[in-house]
């Protein structure tokens, strides 16, 4: 192949990738792809020297049907924080392995997903997806030591209230090291 046609047909590859980069149909379902290869990592537990203690767990939030659920109810026990969106490509990747995580862990961990968004949104989004946890809305601020500035941000918090992980960003909630990790808090 000449050298002239192999960059031709380099600019049309790249042409029609960022075509679908922008096209709203096509970027999503991309950029969940994208994200699932990120989430095959595990997240990371934080080093004891730069845990964080969650002081206070003054929040208020409720679910779909309104009922309300005070996050103090929690002290005590291990506890998993999520905060997403269901228009949020990582989010969407991870959710999987949440799911996953989840089923096993339910009668053991707190898990409390969070999201702004409408539950009529939500509702239709874990019906879609056959996702069966439980998702909060924020009636007041969450605890200052989540300083959530981008989702998804998971916490998994101890019975001490010390922050043992703390993710940004897509990650695999379901794999060996999570798991050992909350086997070891329980």
């Amino acid at each position: 192949m000449s050298r002239r046609k192999k960059i031709s047909l380099k600019n049309i590859i790249f042409l029609v990738v960022v075509a679908l980069l922008i096209i709203p149909q096509t970027r999503q379902p991309i950029q969940i792809f994208l994200h699932k290869g990120l989430a095959l990592f595990s997240p990371s537990v934080v080093n004891e020297t730069k845990q964080l203690k969650l002081e206070n767990y003054n929040w208020k939030l409720e679910d779909a049907k309104g009922t309300a659920f005070n996050f103090n109810d929690t002290r005590g026990k291990v506890v998993l924080v999520n905060f997403w969106a269901t228009w949020c490509p990582p989010c969407i990747a991870e959710m999987p392995s949440m799911q996953s995580l989840y089923d096993d862990y339910k009668d053991k961990v707190a898990f409390v997903f969070v999201s702004n968004e409408n539950f009529e949104v939500i509702d239709q989004f874990l019906n879609k997806k056959a996702y069966t946890f439980k998702v909060y809305n924020p009636l007041t601020k969450y605890p200052k030591s989540f300083d959530v500035t981008s989702i998804p941000r998971t916490f998994l918090i101890d019975k001490q209230g010390n922050i043992i992980i703390d993710k940004t960003g897509a990650a695999n909630w379901n794999s060996d090291t999570v798991r050992k990790t909350i086997d070891d808090l329980l």
